[in-house]
């Protein structure tokens, strides 16, 4: 059973990267923002979308639409550069941006969904660079929160560096975190070949508080596309309890 579940989420890899490929163009430049500074604040916070290593804004266009036709309003996509070196520059990007947003919006805080390397880049803002004041929910898809050992070749990249196990950035975000104010929610699924092992897309932090959401038969690119995944996002997002501890969910698909 095992294999037959494996071949199909390896054909709907395929497939979602082809669409992708197709897509990539759309998404190279930046999104222009909407709105004038100093708005009044309406409705549910913004959803800020973050995508993984050489990646763009493309692969959120079906979550994203999923999201604006079940009433978010206010959605925008962050591009860092592909010739980013260090997690901590594209944190500190978002950072920069999320205040724009804010003061833009009249919002005090704003929700993030980052998939792969963009959760981990959210979450360095969020516990290291203070990033908890202003985001109430961060949902990771896929993100290598306790590293990955996935194509060892590529770690001739710095960023692929920082995503193996044991790195400096991955030990910044061990230390403790006691203040920290936002609630994480991470989606890991058990057929996500990037995720080596699969479980290290788990959240496990003792002051952090989070949800970890295991999906089944679905692989790492179909994540942000799937339309089970994108139900489960809309509901965390809509929910203003935070969870206590960490909760492993019932799998979406």
């Amino acid at each position: 059973m095992r294999l037959i579940a494996l071949f199909k989420a390896t054909a709907l890899e395929l497939a979602v990267l082809a669409c992708h490929l197709v897509l990539y163009p759309t998404g190279i430049a930046p999104e222009r923002r909407p709105g004038p500074a100093g708005r009044r604040a309406t409705g549910r916070p913004p959803v800020v979308l973050l995508h993984g290593f050489i990646d763009n804004r493309s692969v959120f266009v079906l979550l994203r639409r999923s999201l604006a036709r079940h009433g978010r309003k206010h959605l925008e996509s962050l591009n860092y550069s592909p010739l980013t070196c260090d997690l901590r520059v594209a944190a500190e990007l978002l950072g920069r941006h999320v205040e724009d947003i804010c003061a833009r919006t009249g919002h005090h805080e704003v929700d993030v969904v980052g998939h792969s390397l963009g959760g981990l880049i959210a979450r360095y803002y969020v516990q290291r660079l203070g990033g908890d004041r202003r985001v109430r929910i961060l949902v990771t898809l896929g993100t290598p929160h306790a590293g990955t050992t996935v194509a060892p070749l590529a770690g001739a990249h710095p960023l692929v560096r920082q995503m193996r196990p044991g790195s400096t950035v991955l030990r910044e975000l061990s230390e403790p975190a006691p203040r920290c104010r936002t609630r994480f929610v991470s989606f890991w699924s058990d057929l996500d070949r990037i995720m080596v092992p699969v479980e290290t897309a788990r959240l496990d932090h003792p002051d952090l508080i989070v949800q970890n959401i295991r999906v089944t038969g679905i692989g790492h690119l179909a994540l942000p596309v799937h339309p089970a995944v994108a139900a489960e996002v809309r509901q965390v997002l809509e929910s203003d309890e935070p969870t206590a501890g960490t909760v492993d969910s019932v799998s979406v698909a």
